[in-house]
């Protein structure tokens, strides 16, 4: 199991600065200053960092090229003085990455053949035939610049589910360029993972194999069979995790929006999420991963459960105002600190469309309602694509003058 406490000891250890010394300006100020590795760490442990770090959930390609030159998301992070996360998603098959390239994971038994249909950038259309031993199956996507949908959904038969389960393949981690990314990133943020799959979660991935509102329909008709379907989802993600052991990942993200309440009740998430969730993170646990568990904003009736499921974050803490169902506040006071989260700034209305004084206002009361006692990482709720950097500025000098 590797160890990631580096924050605490780096922490304890400015802790030590002599008590005559307390008040000499020099001091004060090594005393307090961490670096964004460690003010992450710190916070993901339900620590107090030096100041409230500060983030966005990922840095999109379509707004590094439109807004700032092409440059990376570890330099535009730099640039507005931020805590980088750079999540690593390569070899982990999503969909929907606007350059995924799924016949790369071919194998003999599972053979993804895509037709492009329109290759126009700002509406890409892509119908995959898929050939098993036992048949063909077949999924369409469109997308645009900015991201990729499911437009046919690959399970159309009970059946299907089995092939699955038989033919698709999981192709095992290769750490050589996550340990590449890690030493680049240093002490400038952290480096998040992901588990195989469309979508981490057994659930939220059944969701971009089969249409939701079926799959909820099936939860009332044939509970079974979903059971069954999330069984299979949670072998092949469980054979992932072994090949993460060693990786060089600071946080690995797990969930997925589609186990929202505002997707599917407490009810369902309970019995259809929380035991599946619970058995992935254990195992990702084991190689001593941190891990955060995204629901977007839909937590009111969940939070329980997201606590008992075993994660150590919860994100993206999205407002009402841009999706949610609850205040970012009103699920830390149930929380009540036995979880780090992340998230909670509307990235449309405050940051992107708001003013420079609604965004300050946003980041302070965010600061002392929710990071109040430690354990916040103050982010913008989710992906956003026409933001100014200019009010991205503002945003990240306001949570910067945050300070413990």
């Amino acid at each position: 199991m590797r160890l990631r406490f580096s924050a605490f000891w780096r922490f304890d250890a400015y802790r030590t600065v002599p008590a005559n010394h307390a008040e000499d300006p020099v001091c004060r100020s090594f005393a307090v200053t961490m670096t964004s590795k460690d003010r992450m760490l710190a916070a993901l442990h339900r620590e107090k960092p030096d100041r409230l770090p500060v983030s966005v959930h990922q840095w999109q390609p379509y707004h590094l090229d439109r807004f700032l030159g092409g440059i990376s998301a570890l330099e535009a992070f730099e640039k507005f003085g931020m805590d980088a996360q750079i999540q690593y998603f390569e070899s982990m098959g999503q969909f929907w990455l606007v350059d995924a390239d799924f016949a790369r994971f071919s194998t003999a038994e599972w053979i993804d053949e895509a037709k492009v249909v329109c290759d126009d950038p700002d509406n890409r259309i892509v119908h995959h035939t898929i050939r098993t031993p036992a048949g063909e199956l077949t999924y369409k996507t469109a997308g645009n610049r900015m991201t990729t949908w499911i437009t046919e959904y690959l399970v159309k038969r009970d059946e299907d589910i089995e092939w699955i389960d038989q033919y698709m393949p999981v192709p095992p981690l290769d750490l050589r360029p996550i340990g590449e990314l890690y030493d680049q990133v240093g002490d400038r943020g952290i480096v998040r993972g992901f588990v195989w799959g469309d979508q981490a979660g057994c659930w939220q991935h059944a969701c971009c194999l089969m249409d939701v509102n079926r799959l909820i329909l099936k939860c009332i008709d044939q509970p079974d069979w979903v059971h069954r379907f999330l069984a299979i989802l949670l072998e092949k993600k469980l054979r992932f995790v072994d090949s993460m052991r060693g990786a060089k990942f600071d946080l690995v993200e797990t969930g997925g929006g589609a186990a929202s309440s505002t997707v599917i009740s407490p009810k369902l998430h309970a019995e259809f999420c929380l035991a599946y969730d619970r058995r992935l993170h254990d195992a990702l646990k084991e190689h001593g991963f941190l891990i955060t568990y995204h629901t977007c904003g839909g937590t009111r009736g969940i939070e329980e459960s997201i606590v008992a499921n075993g994660c150590d974050a919860s994100e993206t803490l999205a407002p009402p105002s841009v999706g949610g169902n609850q205040e970012p506040w009103e699920f830390a006071d149930v929380i009540g600190g036995r979880l780090a989260m992340i998230g909670g700034v509307d990235q449309f209305n405050v940051v992107t469309d708001g003013s420079d004084g609604l965004i300050r206002q946003t980041v302070r009361k965010l600061f002392d309602t929710v990071g109040a006692r430690g354990g916040y990482i103050c982010s913008l709720s989710d992906h956003f694509f026409e933001t100014p950097p200019e009010k991205l500025q503002v945003f990240a000098d306001a949570a910067r003058e945050c300070v413990y």
